[in-house]
């Protein structure tokens, strides 16, 4: 009987995937369920034919430069791949996969709360409960923005935007999106297209990020692009933090530009930004949008299917280097 492959496991994942690459695969895993330092993350991947990370691990070139050349395949537990170097990656015969599909409900699930989070003022109400301060009500008491009837934006109309946009729907808003190319009508759902990042913010009471982080969209939110929306609009991001000038987005909620943001994800993870924290005007999470029982389960089991076909010899469904 062939020797299982050897894998290292990152982060602790849920019980069922774990028992399965148990099975499965010589398993080494993180005990203590933290981000392994660089020279860690190298030290460990000398051990194993394989490794399953999360987003929180960066194989940066110079990472993979000093990775072994019995490492063939990193089976990512994500969607997004922009802390993988996939040339990098491809120039050292190291396959790379993803996680697509299985996380876009509970993601657009969380654009949602943060939409309404960020419209509705609903940290800043919770808090006031919480705090035990809430001993005054009147007609104008902690009025917020109704979502119904607004234009909603999606920048990215990817498998999560075009979910985003389908609950967009429920709430009676009016879907508006620019990609790289329009949509066919069947999946456009009579979302309104626009050619260009300008002509969409400009359409935009609700703008939601949806797109890749790539060099070309770090920074698209930044003083010039806020401008081009419409005076009190919402941002949405539950895509990545850096999409996003945090010094931008602090100064548009202090001058009133924007009425709110609700925000998921941040250039600096874990911890967030104080600056934007000390704000009213935002409702924020800890980078959980995909963090749903039935989503994690499912991301840990796509990416041990990928691992599956390649020791198999099978093409991975999932390769995008």
């Amino acid at each position: 009987m062939p020797e299982k492959p050897k894998l290292l496991i990152t982060r602790r994942l849920r019980d069922a995937v774990q028992a399965r690459a148990a099975r499965d695969y010589q398993v080494l895993t993180n005990a203590e369920d933290r981000v392994f330092t660089r020279e860690e993350l190298i030290e460990k991947c000398q051990q194993v034919d394989a490794v399953l990370p999360c987003h929180s691990e960066h194989f940066s070139a110079d990472v993979i430069a000093e990775l072994p050349k019995s490492l063939k395949i990193i089976a990512n537990h994500s969607v997004g791949v922009d802390h993988v170097d996939l040339a990098a990656a491809k120039d050292a015969g190291i396959v790379v996969t993803n996680t697509p599909d299985v996380l876009s409900d509970a993601t657009a699930e969380i654009a949602m709360l943060c939409m309404l989070g960020a419209a509705r003022r609903g940290a800043e109400g919770d808090a006031m409960v919480r705090a035990g301060k809430w001993d005054f009500w009147s007609p104008a008491f902690m009025v917020g923005r109704q979502v119904t009837g607004k234009r909603f934006g999606v920048l990215g109309m990817g498998r999560v935007g075009q979910v985003a946009a389908e609950r967009a729907r429920g709430f009676g808003m009016e879907v508006h999106y620019h990609n790289r190319k329009p949509l066919p009508d069947h999946m456009a759902k009579g979302a309104i297209f626009h050619e260009t990042v300008e002509d969409l913010f400009a359409h935009s009471d609700v703008l939601s990020l949806h797109c890749p982080s790539t060099p070309e969209t770090k920074g698209i939110i930044n003083s010039k692009t806020i401008a081009m929306l419409p005076d009190r609009a919402i941002l949405v991001n539950t895509a990545r933090g850096n999409l996003v000038d945090e010094d931008a987005l602090v100064a548009a909620l202090e001058s009133g530009k924007l009425f709110a943001a609700g925000l998921d994800v941040f250039c600096n993870e874990p911890g967030g930004n104080q600056r934007i924290s000390a704000l009213n005007n935002v409702f924020l999470l800890p980078h959980i949008g995909s963090a749903t029982e039935e989503t994690r389960d499912a991301m840990g089991f796509r990416a041990l299917d990928n691992l599956d076909a390649y020791f198999q010899g099978k093409e991975p469904g999932d390769r995008v280097a």
